[in-house]
């Protein structure tokens, strides 16, 4: 493995995430839990841990405290280790009193602290993407080609090319035009850069590795507020900008509808990304959690993590989060269930009180339930057509995905369904 001690890993993690609202109401968008007990942020840390990069600084702004707590109470390394992970939350100062403005406008503002880890090179990643990469060999290709800058690409389908900046590349790899996100339909026929019909573009993962001093400069010397649509394709003609090839599995977290099914393809029997690799493991907090009581459920494609009860319930293409309590004739479909943040002293209180979990005899298909929702009996919630938004006091449905919010409460008898 190449030596990684001259990286530094610059998470971006301080956007307000309007796009994965009302998972983003109460928490940063990379403090969102996925796969039942991780967190989108233990993502890129892992894949900094597992690539030798020791140094991480993790850029805060939005909803952060239970990030800024995820950070702190998973990522501490031992006294004989010169490891960290920081995290540079947005401040006001003497210089700036302004909040980020933009992906690199964040980093800019944090240049001092950039600065003080007298890294050579600075890798920036985002907070809400799924996949599994060694930096290293970026790296490895960043000092071969001699590049000031460069941007982790991969083939792009014809329908997703609004979704990505779509770049060209010369023979060596040197990006020789950027577009982001382009709809004009005579522009993305400019940027067809593969043979393979089915993925013909190339686009940017919005992973970037720099010489600090050339991210310094392009900063500094600019008032550009975004990496994708100002900086890299501004660079091009100043800077040595490479394309480096990543053909993996990824997935940009950034809607309900991507979060929604990319949690739902990891409770296949072969899911596209392996939560179960040895070598290179996601790493998340250390709950120190009781196995999971399963009394007389039926499972298929089911995820279940650790501390859950669950009784007896029907359970189908299903993801179900740390500490769910789950009732009897529960019928659960197409649907992730994030779980709870604790446990109640009584697992049925008595009264008109309604328990954290599923009540009895509920039906739950298409949805999204966040953490600590109260369920009660007989709730029927069922999906609605795709495309289809609406907004209540007690759930929103995007893109036809019934979305619980964290801490609601739904009242014995609730229906939410199509008429």
């Amino acid at each position: 493995m190449v030596s990684m001690r001259n990286v530094l890993a610059v998470i971006l993690g301080g956007g307000v995430g309007k796009r994965l609202y009302p998972l983003t109401k109460q928490r940063a968008k990379p403090a969102v839990p996925i796969a039942g007990k991780y967190r989108l942020i233990d993502v890129p840390i892992s894949n900094c841990i597992n690539s030798g990069i020791q140094h991480i600084a993790v850029l805060t702004q939005f909803n952060s405290v239970s990030l800024h707590r995820h950070i702190t109470q998973t990522y501490t390394f031992d006294d004989f280790h010169e490891g960290w992970v920081q995290i540079l939350a947005a401040e006001q100062t003497l210089r700036s009193t302004d909040w980020y403005q933009g992906t690199a406008d964040a980093v800019r503002k944090q240049m001092v602290e950039i600065r003080s880890a007298q890294a050579e090179y600075t890798l920036i990643l985002a907070g809400d993407h799924l996949y599994r990469m060694d930096y290293g060999e970026m790296y490895k290709y960043h000092l071969d080609k001699k590049a000031q800058i460069t941007v982790g690409v991969q083939p792009v389908a014809a329908s997703d090319a609004h979704r990505f900046g779509l770049l060209q590349r010369n023979e060596e790899g040197r990006i020789i035009a950027f577009v982001e996100k382009p709809r004009d339909a005579e522009v993305l026929k400019r940027f067809v850069s593969r043979a393979d019909a089915e993925r013909p573009f190339i686009g940017s993962m919005g992973i970037y590795l720099f010489n600090t001093e050339v991210l310094e400069e392009v900063l500094i010397n600019t008032s550009y507020d975004d990496f994708g649509s100002q900086i890299i394709p501004n660079s091009l003609e100043t800077y040595a900008v490479y394309g480096f090839d990543f053909d993996g599995y990824w997935e940009d977290i950034g809607t309900i509808r991507s979060f929604y099914d990319t949690n739902l393809s990891l409770a296949r029997a072969n899911p596209p990304f392996n939560f179960f690799d040895p070598e290179r493991p996601i790493y998340t907090r250390a709950r120190n959690l009781p196995g999971t009581i399963i009394d007389g459920a039926t499972l298929h494609n089911a995820l279940i993590s650790e501390g859950c009860i669950i009784h007896q319930a029907d359970i189908n293409n299903a993801i179900i989060g740390l500490r769910s309590v789950i009732g009897n004739q529960v019928t659960i479909r197409d649907t992730v269930m994030m779980g709870a943040d604790y446990y109640e002293k009584e697992l049925y209180t008595t009264g008109s009180a309604i328990p954290l979990g599923i009540g009895d005899y509920c039906h739950i298909e298409g949805a999204i339930v966040d953490k600590n929702a109260r369920i009660g009996e007989r709730v029927t919630i069922k999906p609605f057509p795709r495309g289809y938004r609406e907004e209540n006091e007690n759930w929103v449905i995007e893109d036809g995905i019934v979305v619980i919010p964290k801490n609601t409460i739904l009242h014995p008898g609730t229906t939410i369904a199509p008429e």
